[in-house]
């Protein structure tokens, strides 16, 4: 991909392609993160649904140390949505041109941090599984807020229940408007939100078959290549803003 449409991935101003291209590569790693660090830590982390239902089922059988796993988990998804939203209006203050791609550097950094951790991390150790499932929460708060925030919550990457309403929905107006009375009122079909949210699941569910045969068979050392995409999209970008900051600009 040409140098300028990698910088397109993480400008300000926002264009569908835009958003549908990061979207799907985020949903992708999403995917991936969430099943490879399932086989890790035993959790999905991408999506707070469970873990809040985990905190009012352990708490009511009496188990309130792994209710208050659960809470930490969710306050940290919590702040990684925080964070991003901080340093994107942070970067928006300073004039950036490029206001997303601070929050993807982190998120490619927590990931290098994720794997070297789950390299070496004793699953008999409930305090290591805490922090490893701690971290990525974290990371896909920051995710999830940051694809919120460039698509004007268009899109989600972390989780599918709303993709899935959303293609359920399209699809109705679909074949309403097909077997429609002549005259009669349509539903308008939007073919391409249709497109983007199919595509954004289809990713979400190729990067977990992907990320759990990957980690199965190579170890959690195979998600090297989603810190590569991630810094990739985003170095080139920090560095133009880098440099036209430096040029007064």
């Amino acid at each position: 991909m040409p140098l300028n449409a990698i910088r397109a991935l993480t400008f300000s101003e926002r264009t569908r392609t835009s958003n549908w291209r990061l979207g799907a590569f985020l949903a992708f790693v999403a995917g991936a993160v969430n099943a490879g660090g399932f086989l890790v830590v035993q959790r999905y982390v991408s999506h707070m649904t469970g873990i809040v239902s985990s905190i009012g089922n352990d708490w009511a059988a009496g188990r309130a140390h792994l209710a208050l796993v659960a809470i930490m988990l969710l306050l940290l998804f919590l702040s990684g949505a925080f964070s991003t939203s901080v340093l994107v209006n942070w970067a928006r203050r300073r004039g950036h041109r490029f206001e997303y791609a601070l929050p993807l550097a982190i998120e490619a950094a927590l990931l290098g941090l994720f794997i070297l951790m789950g390299a070496h991390i004793d699953r008999t150790q409930e305090a290591d599984v805490t922090g490893v499932a701690a971290l990525l929460c974290y990371v896909m708060g920051l995710q999830n807020a940051l694809v919120s925030k460039f698509s004007r919550a268009e899109i989600r990457t972390t989780h599918v229940t709303g993709l899935v309403t959303d293609i359920g929905i399209e699809l109705g107006r679909l074949v309403t408007s097909r077997f429609a009375a002549e005259g009669g009122p349509t539903a308008t079909v939007n073919r391409e939100r249709l497109f983007m949210h199919t595509t954004i699941f289809a990713m979400f569910l190729l990067g977990g078959i992907l990320g759990a045969l990957a980690v199965t068979t190579w170890g959690v050392a195979a998600l090297w290549p989603l810190v590569a995409g991630l810094m990739g999209i985003a170095l080139p970008a920090l560095v133009a803003d880098a440099a036209g900051h430096s040029r007064g600009q």
